[in-house]
């Protein structure tokens, strides 16, 4: 469990233990530190090309430089299941590809939508 998921946790633990006043209060300070953060402006995509008869290694490095802002560590399950997929069984490299720029263009969807 990453330390942020367990400070979401404690903090959410603490929330629930307030009177209601105390989480007006609570909410109203976490409403005001917001306010403080600066705002990043939403990174864009840069969709690269896709090569004539790239590899599936060569498409993951491609696919990142195209969305720099998405945490591939959060994709790397499916990632891994795809490569494996292509190296292991043999699953055509096209097809592979083809569900990897999905996978990356869902994340970016879901990225846009949480910022």
């Amino acid at each position: 469990m990453t330390s942020e998921k367990k400070q979401s946790q404690q903090l959410q633990r603490i929330f629930t233990q307030l009177p209601p006043e105390q989480q007006q209060t609570l909410l109203a300070f976490a409403q005001f530190l917001e306010s403080r953060v600066e705002k990043k402006p939403l990174l864009a995509a840069k969709p690269l090309p896709r090569p004539s008869n790239e590899s599936v290694i060569a498409a993951i490095k491609r696919l990142a430089k195209s969305y720099p802002m998405l945490n591939k560590a959060k994709m790397l399950d499916e990632t891994s299941r795809l490569m494996s997929e292509h190296i292991m069984q043999g699953r055509d490299k096209v097809e592979v590809i083809d569900e990897l720029e999905e996978v990356f263009l869902q994340s970016y969807q879901k990225f846009q939508e949480e910022t």
